[in-house]
């Protein structure tokens, strides 16, 4: 029975439900599943509602579901989320109307995060830059949060976070705060020609022809070689903004996982890196995830000619767009950059959810004065040491 738009959600007893039979398939699929009841009001009167909790990485039906919903991201995939859970061992949990014996309709994708130094949470989803909660109808969307907020509470997590693309007017009983950063994407429908003549022509078009005059060389795969080539570039980088970088392990999970769908890529200068960055590739997208270069070369236009090339092979391929990901809204250079290659710019609001106004999970714009005191001071730490605090720092910040 479909739930009425307009129907509230209330806490309060669980209600009896009729369990049907199961064949042993959907016995087996069961074992896949959690669930538990909301009760559901609508004007006739109290109805049993199941909110499930499946493991993605196991339930075979995620990654069909994910090939046919249309909002669906590299960030939903399987790869991704088994990446997360080996390098972190955050657990990966989708919350469904739909019951086990039935094929997925919809989900709202979480990894739960435990910490004894940050605390527990649930957050769509760690280090990536959109997460699309992939509910097609409000009313099914207003019973999987009141989920959620029941989840919280029984779990006593110190937030819930969610990184959509689009606004969804979420209403829950629980405290909001917001994050805002700037998302580029480019569009690849038109030919290269268009594409190039699109670019800011003192700027990205010269440091291409740049990279050419100075005959940058170009290499891509997902050897051991080409990793610790990238890892060092990576490094470097991290090292230049005065923060940790993310452990090897997460770098070399990303590579096993995804296989032929990830390229690290790298321009080079007489045998030298200069610069690298690593793309995913899903469905008609192509991703660009990570970047990084050797500061000292950077006037060759190594990471231009690394965003053409990919650029020209999705075309080749067929792609219908590249994501260019998120930008600090303060980070005006990296926008600027990012605007040259004509990509259209727009905002991405991350939301928390926390029991109070004053819960220590909520976004807190006065909290850039830490950044600035941990970058100080990570921009002095040997190779070693800073290598080893990320390799410590990064699960804890998921």
């Amino acid at each position: 029975m479909k739930k009425p738009p307009t129907a509230m959600l209330k806490q309060g007893t669980q209600t009896p439900s009729l369990a049907p039979s199961f064949s042993p398939a959907e016995d087996k699929q069961r074992d896949l599943t959690n669930d538990f009841h909301l009760p559901w009001y609508n004007k006739r009167g109290q109805v049993s509602v199941s909110v499930y909790e499946i493991n993605p990485l196991r339930d075979h039906r995620w990654p069909d579901f994910l090939q046919k919903h249309p909002r669906a991201s590299v960030f939903h995939t399987t790869p991704w989320l088994e990446a997360l859970h080996r390098t972190y061992g955050y657990e990966p949990i989708v919350y469904t109307t739909s019951p086990p014996y039935a094929n997925l309709e919809n989900g709202l994708i979480f990894c739960r995060v435990k910490s004894w130094l940050t605390g527990r949470r649930l957050v769509s989803l760690p280090f990536s830059d959109h997460c699309e909660p992939l509910v097609d109808d409000a009313a099914d969307l207003h019973i999987l949060f009141a989920g959620l907020e029941q989840r919280s509470r029984t779990e006593k997590m110190r937030y819930i976070e969610i990184r959509p693309l689009l606004s969804h007017g979420f209403t829950a009983s629980l405290f909001h705060s917001t994050y805002m950063y700037c998302f580029h994407q480019l569009d690849l429908k038109p030919d290269c020609g268009v594409l190039f003549r699109g670019f800011h022509k003192d700027s990205t078009q010269r440091k291409i022809r740049r990279a050419e005059r100075e005959a940058l060389s170009y290499q891509e795969g997902r050897s051991e070689t080409l990793l610790d080539l990238f890892y060092h570039l990576f490094l470097l980088t991290r090292r230049h903004h005065g923060v940790p970088p993310q452990p090897r392990s997460w770098f070399r999970n990303l590579v096993d996982c995804f296989g032929e769908a990830l390229k690290i890529r790298l321009a080079l200068k007489d045998g030298h890196p200069v610069a690298g960055i690593l793309t995913l590739q899903y469905k008609d997208a192509l991703v660009y995830k990570y970047g990084c270069s050797d500061a000292e070369f950077n006037s060759l236009g190594g990471t231009h000619l690394l965003f053409w090339r990919s650029i020209q092979e999705a075309k080749q391929e067929g792609l219908r767009v590249f994501d260019l990901g998120r930008s600090a809204c303060d980070n005006a250079g990296l926008i600027t950059f990012k605007n040259r290659w004509g990509a259209t710019p727009s905002t991405l609001i991350y939301s928390r959810y926390t029991a109070s106004r004053t819960a220590t999970g909520n976004f807190r714009p006065d909290d850039n004065w830490k950044s600035r005191i941990s970058t100080h001071l990570f921009g002095k730490l040997p190779d070693r040491l800073l290598c080893a605090t990320g390799s410590l720092f990064y699960k804890h910040i998921g």
